[in-house]
């Protein structure tokens, strides 16, 4: 076997078995333990995260973060996977802490150099574009933290009301918009509310707390639609697009699953709303301005006249 044959399978075993020593790797590589020792220096110099335990019972460890062995890539595969992780720097913060620029920066360093130059000509022409806000990494990697192991996070919430502490147990994160949203499980509300990354002021994971079990099946494309049948009355919403608003609302998280385009490039979204929640849903419409009009509930086109109105008066 080549030596560098031989690393690559050494990764893919020390990655199985988290702890080890060097007689236990030198008898099923059937290697000495000179030869393996130096081996494990070898991949230890290049980043591999395993450390040494003393004493009796001691040999090597693998650290919590454990390192992949290679993969090979296509050149197409390449140029799309190095685009795909830039598309992260346009994000005013994401929850993977440094993680993604060290990524690309390993990736990009250990290309052919036919591979770097194709890359290089595509800078600054094909750009993965989001607005970019502010909000604390720090927050958004505890939420994922969370949402990996289903634990329950306290957080401290600004809303118009105030700032108000609670126990949320996330569902998932997704991002809009350049803004990051994480619904979940609110305890103190005892149902589930969506809650904007930007407003919560510190989380921590709170281990101490129960968390539920039935939150498994959620995912952040559904986690919604079982409470909005639970209030009463419910009443339709009917919203007519033009094709650009059939554009806007394709990947909408809401409004997505419920629209049905017309031949035109026109669409209509229809679905079951909570008539308390008419003004909320309203909201969202407006931000589309003259590529939506709201067919449906009453309750909804009146509250938009309203605003329409308030608007118009700033102008006078």
């Amino acid at each position: 076997m080549m030596k560098s044959q031989r690393l690559i399978r050494l990764m893919m075993v020390i990655n199985a078995k988290k702890a080890f020593t060097v007689r236990e790797l030198a008898d099923e590589f059937g290697l000495s333990p000179r030869t393996i020792t130096r081996d494990l220096r070898e991949l230890s110099e290049v980043g591999f995260p395993i450390y040494t335990v003393q004493g009796r019972g001691g040999g090597y460890r693998l650290l919590r973060e454990r390192m992949l062995p290679p993969i090979a890539f296509s050149e197409n595969e390449a140029v799309a996977v190095f685009f795909a992780c830039r598309s992260l720097q346009y994000f005013g913060s994401v929850p993977f802490d440094e993680s993604a620029a060290s990524a690309v920066h390993k990736f990009y360093h250990y290309l052919p150099d036919d591979a770097k130059g194709q890359i290089d000509r595509l800078r600054n022409r094909v750009v993965i574009w989001n607005p970019r806000r502010t909000m604390s990494a720090e927050c958004l990697q505890t939420l994922l933290q969370a949402v990996m192991n289903d634990s329950v996070v306290t957080i401290d919430y600004k809303s118009d009301s105030g700032t108000t502490r609670r126990e949320i147990q996330p569902v998932g994160l997704y991002a809009n918009e350049g803004y990051w949203y994480c619904p979940a499980y609110c305890f103190l509300r005892r149902t589930y509310r969506l809650f904007r990354a930007d407003r919560i002021v510190s989380a921590r994971l709170n281990e101490a707390f129960p968390d539920r079990q039935d939150l498994s099946g959620r995912s952040v494309f559904e986690w919604i639609a079982p409470d909005l049948a639970r209030f009463d009355p419910q009443c339709d919403l009917i919203v007519d697009l033009t094709e650009e608003g059939v554009r806007s609302l394709e990947t909408n998280v809401w409004f997505g699953p419920h629209l049905h385009v017309r031949e035109d490039g026109g669409g209509t979204v229809r679905m079951r709303i909570p008539v308390r929640k008419a003004a909320f849903f309203a909201d969202l419409i407006w931000q589309l301005g003259k590529e939506a009009r709201i067919v449906e509930p009453a309750e909804a086109v009146d509250y938009l006249k309203q605003k329409i109105e308030e608007v118009r008066r700033r102008y006078l």
